[in-house]
């Protein structure tokens, strides 16, 4: 049943601000076999705004490809799915894990977890209008992470084809451990394939939780900045125990020079460089002695100012060494979402 649902175990999960099509292309270019867009607000969608439609860029080897919806009111997310392009869409889905305040004082993201009944109609009414598979990211709960399981129920009754479990409550954010027990529960309890999240940062821990929950597959956020490399490190680590050896300062300087050109032909200049400047620091992190390039990338303004940087990188990353499993995404939050 999975197969019939994602191509893939490892999916690159949707996240605001980043999932650009540069962005999963690159991740494609390592092994990722889904990726998803950022999350899209169904009424921006329906009142055309252009920047929303830029999210939606795509071609036709960003292939199998999932949009994600937000939002809080069924007119609008149904009216949504017209406004989407007729073809390449692969699965739709509706973001119920999002716990940044400014999304949930609105009622939408995990806000909705505090209204299961409101969701369940919200995906009813996708499931009857889509013409895709619908699915649902979600948390495990508001603040209790018991109320998951009902949650879950709700959404296999109302159609949806698989649902990804953020491991944490929206109290939680990002912080504390994640709760492996209450999301083996939800696997236990219904029928639908169920997707893990939450701390995926290396094959070890991709394992466990395949191992301690029973889910069918995984989704990739915080664990894929910087970090292309993370979906062969999983297919590797679960098929033959083996852990790749980490880039080499070269190699993270070959990636960084094909995103910022995939940036330069997607977007104009000033945006490319704006949009490039938090991957530069993702992408070096746990290299030594790269404080001032960062500094100075962030303050960059040309795309050439910030191929300069890389070469510089590229040049100081070979003398320097790499600070043991400092690449590890595990303390670095997700940027807040765009307003």
């Amino acid at each position: 049943m999975v197969n019939m649902i994602y191509p893939s175990r490892f999916i690159l999960a949707p996240m605001a601000g980043i999932s650009d099509l540069a962005f999963r292309m690159i991740n494609r270019g390592y092994g990722c076999g889904f990726a998803f867009t950022e999350m899209i607000h169904a009424r921006s969608l329906c009142y055309e705004s252009r920047k929303t439609y830029d999210m939606l860029r795509s071609q036709e080897s960003d292939q199998p490809l999932g949009v994600q919806l937000l939002g809080n009111e069924e007119a609008y997310l149904v009216r949504a799915l017209d406004k989407l392009p007729a073809r390449g869409i692969h699965s739709i889905d509706l973001n119920a894990g999002c716990p940044q305040p400014k999304v949930v004082k609105k009622g939408e993201g995990a806000g909705l977890l505090k209204d299961p009944a409101l969701l369940q109609r919200l995906l009813s009414a996708l499931v009857r209008h889509a013409s895709c598979p619908v699915t649902l990211k979600m948390r495990l709960g508001w603040s209790d992470s018991r109320e998951g399981l009902d949650i879950a129920r709700r959404a296999e009754d109302a159609g949806v084809q698989a649902i990804c479990v953020h491991a944490r409550t929206q109290q939680q954010m990002f912080s504390g451990a994640v709760n492996h027990a209450a999301l083996a529960a939800i696997k236990k309890n219904v029928r639908i394939p169920v997707f893990a999240s939450g701390d995926i940062f290396n094959g070890l821990l991709a394992k466990q939780m395949l191992e301690q929950t029973g889910c069918d597959g995984v989704f990739i956020a915080r664990g894929s900045l910087g970090n292309p490399w993370i979906f062969r490190e999983i297919n590797d680590y679960l098929r033959h125990g083996t852990v790749p050896p980490e880039p080499s300062s070269a190699q993270v300087a070959q990636v960084m020079r094909h995103h910022l050109q995939l940036c330069r032909e997607i977007y104009e200049e000033d945006a490319a460089v704006v949009i490039f400047r938090k991957f530069f620091i993702w992408y070096t992190r746990g290299f030594a002695e790269v404080k001032i390039l960062r500094q100075r990338a962030n303050d960059a303004k040309t795309c050439a100012a910030v191929e300069t940087l890389i070469e510089a990188f590229d040049e100081q990353g070979a003398r320097a060494r790499i600070c043991p499993h400092s690449r590890a995404a595990g303390t670095m939050p997700l940027p807040d979402v765009p307003k």
